[in-house]
């Protein structure tokens, strides 16, 4: 009896007396918003890629009818992807620790034997098991791409975009089933009624409960202390001011110095391989065709063209982000012109320098295109691009993620080839 007693599939295995119905119906409730909340500005990081582009900035392939949602995404407000991304990430981080001790709370219920005792029962339990781990999966290579470890075979985009699909669906089903439960409970155990037959106190769901060291309400203060801890120490990275303060994610590459150029990067040149030799006056030259030919042009002959400016940030995959930087520069949509596209200006390939990692191509949309903040920025904030900034220039566009504001900028393609 002893030896059975130390299997996880006996229920004298389970001994701890905080586990209980309401204990998992409040973590069930807090993650049913939350989990729907960083599901749908997942979705929308994903179209903010431009993700029907597929030759350039698709990375997820076979999509077929999950892409069913994408969009051309705005350019208004500028601030939209800093918001959707910042909130995505942060909010995913957050609930870290509620996410471990809903787990923590049910695991019992994975051991239970028999493993399936009909067909409903058995849908309920493989919705359980796609639920935890495709849970697992998805916090698991967000946190992972957050900090810049990309430790699972594999592009990042495809996994967290189908896993993200897989997760959702088993965890609708889930809720299906739960949620009407847990809301009866908690309401219940609020009006001091009884729960689900049982006494109005909770109780343990552990048969032989050993003696407990701490209240329910303590280990829910816990989990909520965890879960602030890890807010005020990530979202920090979505503000110059308090930047400082995300202390368990990175500050997005090296140190940006002070100055002019002195803000968030993600890459160094010298990551991206930009030798000085190729972006000099003598070398490097910035070639952009359409339909009406192909032109060339010096940095000296860049700023001999009309120069606009317009204040925008850099937001990026990882949820970092920057206050508004005043930037100077091109018009996309005058360079457009230049090569034939007079009119509304079409999409627009772009080639960086840069030799090796991700997004040394992008892609932007007409849209992008066409509006009138929409630059190849030569200065920011008064000063010429630094290197590490993109020097001799760069594409900023507003409401963009970070990797479609190519830096070290080559070539333009205007027009699908």
């Amino acid at each position: 009896m002893r030896d059975s007693l130390r299997l996880p599939t006996s229920p004298g295995f389970w001994r701890s007396p905080l586990r209980g119905t309401r204990f998992t119906s409040v973590l069930g409730l807090v993650l049913l918003v939350g989990i729907v909340v960083v599901f749908v500005t997942g979705l929308l990081s994903y179209a903010a890629y431009n993700p029907d582009l597929a030759a350039v900035n698709d990375k997820t392939p076979g999509k077929g009818l999950l892409g069913f949602y994408l969009f051309s995404w705005p350019t208004d407000p500028h601030w939209l992807y800093r918001l959707t991304q910042g909130v995505h990430v942060t909010l995913g981080i957050t609930l870290i620790p509620v996410l471990l001790a809903k787990l923590w709370s049910v695991v019992p219920k994975l051991f239970e034997l028999p493993p399936v005792r009909s067909v409903a029962h058995g849908l309920e339990r493989l919705s359980l098991v796609l639920l935890v781990g495709g849970g697992l999966f998805e916090f698991t290579t967000g946190v992972l791409n957050v900090q810049l470890d990309y430790l699972f075979p594999g592009s990042f985009y495809p996994l967290h975009f189908y896993g993200a699909w897989v997760f959702f669906a088993a965890f609708l089903a889930h809720a299906a089933l739960k949620v009407p439960t847990a809301l009866r409970n908690v309401r219940r155990m609020r009006a001091g009624e009884p729960v689900d037959g049982g006494p109005a106190r909770e109780e343990s769901t552990a048969p032989t409960p050993d003696p407990p060291t701490v209240s329910r309400r303590g280990a829910l203060g816990f989990v909520a202390g965890g879960s602030l801890l890890l807010f005020a120490t990530t979202a920090g990275r979505s503000f110059d001011g308090l930047r400082g303060t995300a202390l368990l994610a990175p500050h997005g590459g090296a140190d940006p110095g002070s100055g002019p150029n002195g803000f968030q990067i993600n890459k160094t040149a010298a990551y991206a391989g930009i030798r000085a030799a190729d972006t000099g006056a003598d070398s490097w030259r910035l070639t952009v065709t359409g339909r009406g030919g192909t032109v060339r042009l010096s940095r000296a002959e860049l700023d001999g063209l009309a120069r606009h400016s317009a204040d925008l940030p850099i937001a990026c995959v990882e949820g970092w982000s920057t206050s508004d930087q005043r930037w100077r520069g091109v018009r996309l949509r005058d360079l457009a012109a230049l090569v034939g596209h007079d009119g509304d200006p079409p999409d627009v390939l772009v080639e960086s320098l840069q030799t090796h990692g991700a997004f040394r191509h992008a892609a932007l949309r007409a849209n992008q295109v066409a509006d009138p903040r929409s630059l190849l920025a030569l200065y920011v904030n008064g000063a010429r691009l630094s290197p590490d900034h993109g020097y001799p220039a760069r594409i900023i566009v507003p409401a963009a993620p970070g990797v479609l504001n190519t830096k070290w900028v080559a070539r333009l393609t205007f027009g699908r080839p």
